[in-house]
C-alpha cells in the first residue's frame, strides 16, 4: 500500500504523524511524496483557529478529489479539528472514509489491517518514528500531551485533553532513535513544558529530563519552546547557565502585559511574574534569547490596556515576538463574552505591536555585526538569495525565526555546523561568512 500524507498545524502534529506514519509502515507500507499515487492519503488535521480550520477542510476534501482522479482508494483524517468536530465533518465530508479523533486513534491500524489495506505487523518498539519533512537534522520531541491550563481563548485542552507527561525512559529512547535518523537538533514541545513531570508524583521534572537526554545522547543542540514563566525555576534556569548543549532560547508566550486582560483571559501569570522571569534569565544568561506571543483584541481590550502592552514589549526588548488578532473559538470561556472589537481595529492592534517587535528585532540583531557564532547549516539558499547556504544560528529556530544566509560556496552538507562571522543583518536575518 502506498501512504500519501498531508500533515498539517504545529510540530507537535509533526510529531504524532511521524509516530502514526511509523506504525503505518510497520504494517508494510509504502510513504509516497506524490498524492496522486497514493493508495491511502492520510491527513492530520488541525483546529486552532478558523483559518486552520479551513485549511483542513480543504485538505480533505482534495483529498478526496484523488478518489476519482488518482489512484486513492481510501482517505483518513485524524487529528485535532476531528477530534472536535468529528460528527460534523462526517455528515459535511461523507467521502471521507475514516475518521479517528485522539482517544480511538490506537483502533486505526487494526481497521485498515482488517480492511485489506495493511499487511501482518512487524516487530517495533514504541514510539518509532518515521521522518517527515525536509530536514532530518532538525526533529522535534513531545515530552507530554494535553494541557491543565484553562486559558480563556484557547480550544486546546477541548481537542487534546488534560496535560500527560510522557515517561523519561520512552522520551530518551525516542531522542536516541531520532540521533540515529540524524538529528543534530532537538526541539522539546508540549504546550507547556515547564509542567513536564507535575502529574507524577515524585516525578522527574523538566530539568531532571534535560539532563538525561544530554547525558544519554550526543545531540548538539536541545532547545525548549513553549515554556510559561510560572514554569521558569531557578534550576531550570541554572541549567541554561551552565550546560553548552542546552542552547540559551526560551518560547515563553506572554499574550498580554495589562493585569486585568491577564486575568480575564485566565492566563496562569501576570505581569510582575514575567518581569521577574526575564529579569532572571538575562542576569545568568546575557546571550539568552526570548521569543514571546501576544494576543491583541481580546473582549473589553481598551486603548490604554493596547498601549500599556506595547510599552511593556518596548520595554521588555524580547528578541522575536509572534501577535496574533484574537477570534472567539467555539466552546471556549472567551466565546461567550461578546467579540467587541471591531476587525478593523484587531487590524491596527496587530500591525502596531508587529511594527513594533520589528524595530525591536532589528536593533538587538544589529548588535551581532562583526560577531562570531555557530551555525547549524540547513540547505542550499535559492538563486536570489544573499547568500550561498542557508542555516540557523541558536537564537534562530526552525520555522518561526530568521535565518542566516552564509556566504561560501564550501563543502558544507546540511546538518552541518560553521563557526561564521556575521557580516551584515537585515531586520530578521543574518548574513555571515566563514570565519578564518
Amino acid at each position: 500500500m502506498k501512504l500519501g500524507v498531508i500533515s498539517l498545524g504545529c510540530d507537535k502534529a509533526t510529531v504524532d504523524s511521524e509516530a502514526l506514519i511509523a506504525r503505518f509502515v510497520g504494517h508494510g507500507a509504502e510513504v509516497t511524496p506524490a498524492l496522486e499515487d497514493a493508495d491511502v492519503i492520510l491527513v492530520n488535521t488541525c483546529g486552532f483557529i478558523d483559518a486552520a480550520k479551513q485549511e483542513s477542510i480543504d485538505a480533505m476534501l482534495g483529498a478526496a478529489r484523488l478518489k476519482t482522479e488518482g489512484r486513492c482508494r481510501a482517505v483518513v483524517a485524524v487529528g485535532c479539528l476531528v477530534a472536535r468536530y468529528q460528527d460534523e465533518l462526517k455528515r459535511a465530508i461523507p467521502e471521507v472514509d475514516y475518521w479517528y479523533g485522539f482517544k480511538d486513534l490506537p483502533g486505526l491500524i487494526p481497521r485498515l489491517h482488517a480492511d485489506g489495506f495493511l499487511d501482518d505487523p512487524v516487530a517495533m518498539h514504541p514510539g518509532m518514528r518515521f521522518f517527515f519533512g525536509t530536514k532530518p537534522h532538525v526533529r522535534y520531541l513531545k515530552i507530554s500531551e494535553g494541557c491543565d491550563h484553562t486559558c480563556a481563548f484557547c480550544a486546546i485542552p477541548l481537542m487534546r485533553g488534560r496535560h500527560r507527561s510522557r515517561p523519561l525512559e520512552e522520551l530518551v529512547r525516542e531522542a536516541q532513535e531520532l540521533e540515529s535518523q540524524g538529528a543534530r537538533e532537538i526541539n522539546l514541545v508540549a504546550q507547556d513544558l515547564g509542567h513536564y513531570g507535575r502529574d507524577v508524583p515524585g516525578g522527574p521534572r523538566l530539568p531532571d529530563l534535560i539532563r538525561t537526554l544530554i547525558a544519554e545522547t550526543g545531540v548538539r543542540w536541545y532547545r525548549c519552546l513553549y515554556v510559561y514563566s510560572m514554569g521558569i525555576t531557578p534550576e531550570l534556569v541554572e541549567l541554561w547557565a551552565r550546560e553548552p548543549r542546552l542552547v540559551p532560547y526560551i518560547d515563553m508566550p506572554i499574550q498580554h502585559a495589562n493585569d486585568r486582560l491577564l486575568q480575564l483571559m485566565r492566563r496562569p501569570e501576570r505581569q510582575r511574574t514575567i518581569r521577574t522571569k526575564v529579569a532572571w534569565l538575562r542576569e545568568a544568561v546575557p546571550d539568552m534569547t526570548i521569543r514571546t506571543t501576544a494576543l491583541v483584541g481580546f473582549p473589553t481590550e481598551t486603548d490604554g490596556e493596547f498601549r500599556e502592552l506595547l510599552d511593556f514589549v518596548d520595554e521588555m526588548q524580547f528578541d522575536r515576538l509572534g501577535a496574533f488578532a484574537y477570534s472567539p473559538q467555539e466552546g471556549t470561556r472567551a466565546a461567550l463574552l461578546e467579540d467587541d472589537i471591531p476587525d478593523a481595529l484587531k487590524r491596527e492592534r496587530l500591525e502596531q505591536v508587529l511594527e513594533l517587535q520589528r524595530a525591536v528585532s532589528a536593533e538587538r540583531l544589529g548588535r551581532l555585526a562583526g560577531r562570531e557564532t555557530e551555525v547549524l547549516v540547513d540547505e542550499p539558499a535559492a538563486l536570489d538569495d544573499p547568500g550561498d547556504l542557508l542555516g540557523r544560528a541558536a537564537f534562530q529556530a526552525d520555522d518561526v525565526d530568521g535565518c542566516t544566509y552564509l556566504r561560501t560556496r564550501g563543502d558544507h552538507a546540511p546538518g552541518s555546523f560553521v563557526q561564521a562571522r556575521v557580516i551584515e543583518t537585515l531586520d530578521y536575518d543574518l548574513i555571515a561568512e566563514p570565519a578564518a
